[in-house]
């Protein structure tokens, strides 16, 4: 290894969007490097790299922004950013650390946008932006903090730029929808995109998006836990019902994305059976689950008996290309309208299996299991409390019963109507939700087991 890949062999893992955290990297490698902006002799410089991360036989991409500056001038407010000094480029030294807390670089990244071609010394990196957008230049890039798999920069009140960690080969399905979705009130305008050649694939891999920024919008999590706690604190239904009005808003507003995404994108029918393969995986999902969360295994049973009878849904079940990765921590209110974000899916899915079409209902699933976190979050670390605990989830039911009204009165498909389709994929999201609580958030394994536990006593209704 050279080495800066030794330096970034021993940074990657401290990163929060690294996802191969508790694997020992075996191997590094610099696949590509591509000088962005160079500031002459005692300037910075930004690169961009691809990395390759080797770990137990699997190999990885990610995209790190890399800046370097001379020994010793790394301005101190730079000083916890940094990765260490080596040669990087002619045999000088330099300090090398991530630019994205570099507001000076990050600024001259509206610069490559605006002329379209950055000052490349190695490579086909390329800087689009949708016919008839203009990118305004001078404002800083300030790093967003708190993303688990990206890194977005916010320049000013005029733009947001998202820098897609983990590459894949392929138009990253954040960009493809948010662009089929351009002039749609419920998404922030698109106006331009990163691309890089990948070596040995033909299709260019999505390296960063850039949107324009929604400023003094509220995050859908925030909001939500916020009215649970008041709700549970201060007592009172009138907060109940108000946060219920926003739930049915962003029902009805989630059923118009996905009207719009189907008149835009391909649609097609899930056939009795692809549902079947379908159940099939989630089976495979369960057992892989339960192996590794025992608690988990009592309520196997009722879950495979929902399976099941998703296997054996006879009618052609309509699909399309949908979110993805829907929660509502996906969603902010601007004024009294609900903006959607972040529709690349899961990161770690490579993003040939992220284009494939799914149920619109899948996405119900998502939020639906979003307001039960919503509700659960207060109880985690809190002694049992039977008052508190009726009181969340009397919450979660008001929410999700808004929720599903306002997407059938906005077209989607009635979940009222499709139970059987709904509690499957509900099951589904929640067992993945074990499994990511287990490995991360032990404390919080309760929210998503408490919901199997109470899904599972119930009755099943057909439907």
């Amino acid at each position: 290894m050279s080495q800066l890949e030794e330096l970034l062999a021993a940074w990657l893992p401290r990163q929060r969007w690294f996802s191969g955290k508790g694997i020992p990297i075996q191997q590094i490698r610099i696949e590509s490097r591509h000088r962005l902006v160079s500031s002459g002799a005692g300037g910075p410089d930004l690169y961009l790299l691809v990395v390759q991360a080797g770990q137990r036989g699997r190999s990885s991409r990610y995209q790190v922004l890399l800046g370097a500056r001379p020994p010793r001038s790394l301005p101190p407010e730079l000083a916890g950013a940094a990765i260490g000094v080596c040669t990087v480029v002619s045999g000088r030294p330099r300090v090398v650390y991530d630019a994205t807390h570099d507001t000076e670089l990050t600024g001259l990244l509206l610069e490559c946008f605006a002329s379209g071609q950055p000052e490349s010394d190695s490579g086909p990196v390329r800087f689009r932006t949708l016919p008839g957008t203009r990118v305004r230049t001078g404002a800083h890039g300030r790093l967003l903090t708190g993303e688990q798999s990206n890194s977005s920069l916010v320049f000013g009140d005029d733009y947001v730029l998202k820098a897609f960690r983990r590459l894949w080969p392929g138009h990253n399905p954040d960009l493809e929808l948010n662009v089929a979705l351009a002039g749609s009130p419920y998404v922030a305008r698109p106006c331009g995109w990163i691309e890089a050649d990948l070596p040995g694939h033909p299709v260019p891999a999505t390296l960063a998006l850039l949107q324009e920024y929604v400023p003094g919008a509220t995050d859908g999590w925030v909001l939500a836990t916020a009215n649970v706690r008041r709700l549970v604190e201060g007592g009172g239904g009138q907060r109940e019902s108000a946060f219920a009005e926003e739930s049915e808003r962003l029902g009805r507003t989630t059923a118009e994305v996905h009207r719009s995404l189907a008149q835009a994108l391909p649609t097609d029918v899930l056939s009795p059976a692809a549902a079947a393969e379908l159940a099939d995986a989630m089976v495979e999902r369960l057992a892989m689950a339960s192996a590794e969360v025992p608690e988990l295994a009592e309520h196997a049973p009722r879950v495979l008996e929902a399976y099941a009878d998703f296997a054996e849904v006879d009618e052609p079940l309509p699909i399309q290309r949908v979110h993805g990765d829907y929660h509502l921590g996906q969603v902010i209110r601007n004024g009294s309208t609900w903006v959607l974000l972040d529709f690349e899916g899961e990161p770690t899915v490579p993003v040939r299996d992220r284009q494939r079409l799914s149920s619109p209902l899948r996405d119900v699933a998502g939020m639906l299991r979003s307001f039960d976190y919503a509700a659960g979050f207060l109880l985690v670390g809190e002694p049992p409390d039977p008052d508190l605990e009726w009181s969340a989830r009397a919450w979660a039911r008001t929410n999700r019963e808004a929720f599903c009204a306002g997407y059938a009165d906005g077209g989607g498909p009635d979940p009222d109507k499709h139970l059987t389709v709904l509690r499957a994929f509900e099951f589904d999201k929640a067992v993945y939700e074990v499994l990511y609580e287990a490995h991360n958030r032990p404390d919080w394994l309760r929210v998503p087991l408490e919901s199997i536990a109470s899904a599972a006593a119930a009755r099943p209704v057909p439907g």
